[in-house]
């Protein structure tokens, strides 16, 4: 059965798996979590949804950021390619629409894209995810490509 907390079809959040992240996290060394919960924070600085990381700054920053996977997916995307052009490093863990204006948009224009291989056990779930996932890295030197770096990679 999946917990309430971890993952809730009206909110789109998934909690990310703490082994993919430490991963990411030790490539990475995340300095903020955009989108997160205290209960679920992958970091020691992050915004809560009450403090809405759409509206904060993340120039500077090294960014961890699992969106809500909803309608407002393509608004966290956007902001994550423009605070790479401000100057953030941000790494997303995203659903793989790749039939999404967001994806051709922003996605498309990224310094990396690494599919996950296999589908992802999200935090408390049972089961793994019904959707493919993939790592996306926005960087301020690669905010505007011609195209991103492909990859696959192992869920450990």
């Amino acid at each position: 059965m999946l917990n309430e907390s971890m993952f809730s079809s009206r909110t789109g959040e998934w909690e990310t798996p703490q082994t993919f992240f430490d991963a990411l996290d030790a490539e990475f060394h995340f300095t903020l979590d955009v989108c997160a919960r205290p209960e679920n924070a992958k970091c020691a600085r992050f915004f809560t949804p009450e403090q809405d990381g759409l509206r904060q700054s993340w120039a500077g920053e090294t960014c961890w950021m699992n969106p809500p996977y909803g309608r407002e997916i393509g608004r966290w995307v956007e902001k994550a390619y423009n605070e790479a052009r401000r100057g953030a490093v941000v790494v997303a863990l995203l659903p793989a629409r790749t039939d999404t204006r967001w994806w051709h948009r922003y996605v498309m224009r990224a310094a990396e894209i690494r599919f996950v291989e296999g589908r992802l056990k999200f935090g408390g779930a049972e089961n793994s995810a019904p959707f493919p996932s993939v790592v996306v890295v926005f960087t301020p030197e690669k905010a505007v490509s011609d195209g991103p770096v492909v990859r696959s990679m192992r869920v450990k």
